[in-house]
């Protein structure tokens, strides 16, 4: 399916997300909730912006939403509210996040990072960095540059051997070099699951508009699953 399929299709049906916020307010996670919900809006979504996780709790309510999207770096997440996401998730909702307000979130909830396809453990280079597509006919990266450059944070994350990647970076540290995954797809019971690495802040995404426009795409496509399942 192309960008433009899948953008049609976003719009032809009303949908709805939740994004919850709070956490390490150094990854501006209200301005990036409002970010998005904007983003989302104009796509015809009615999104549910929620300044803490206990909407995690009422599951009957998670499982009305197309997609969820958390920005929450750190803190923790309580039984009721992992069992709410963790149900929602493998009913069909999407999940889909950026950075720490998503891969550093809930630290040390192993199920947690198994269901979002990695987790952060490290940035101890911060620069300009160069990022490749490894999935260039993705509806989510299609059109975008094979490989273009990024001045942030570069996230080292252990990543869930089985997640389709859809861009990396190379990492240099301590003499050894490998290849770092960036941005991911993956499932979680029937539900979509996209991860992003890319955008530290609201305000650096809005410096890269080709990184915030394959992230929207990356959130539709997770919403859409749910359509699908």
């Amino acid at each position: 399916m192309n960008n433009s399929n899948l953008l049609k299709e976003s719009m032809s049906s009303p949908k709805t997300a939740l994004m919850v916020w709070g956490g390490w307010e150094g990854h501006t996670p209200r301005e990036m909730a409002e970010l998005f919900a904007g983003l989302l809006t104009e796509k015809g979504f009615r999104v549910s912006l929620e300044n803490g996780l206990s909407p995690l709790e009422q599951q009957g309510r998670l499982k009305r939403f197309d997609l969820i999207v958390p920005m929450w770096t750190m803190g923790t997440l309580s039984p009721a509210q992992w069992q709410g996401l963790d149900k929602a998730v493998r009913s069909g909702v999407g999940l889909g996040g950026v950075h720490g307000g998503m891969g550093d979130a809930f630290r040390g909830h192993s199920e947690y990072e198994w269901m979002c396809g990695g987790h952060f453990v490290g940035h101890p280079y911060v620069g300009e960095y160069t990022v490749r597509l490894t999935q260039a006919r993705s509806p989510i990266t299609k059109g975008m540059k094979d490989r273009f450059k990024y001045h942030s944070e570069q996230y080292y994350m252990l990543v869930d051997p089985a997640v389709t990647v859809l861009a990396e970076t190379t990492y240099r540290h301590e003499g050894r070099k490998v290849s770092m995954p960036v941005a991911w797809t993956k499932t979680w019971g029937r539900g979509r699951v996209f991860y992003s690495a890319l955008g530290h802040t609201a305000q650096e995404l809005t410096r890269y508009p080709e990184v915030l426009a394959m992230t929207l795409r990356g959130l539709l496509w997770a919403a859409e699953g749910k359509a699908r399942s």
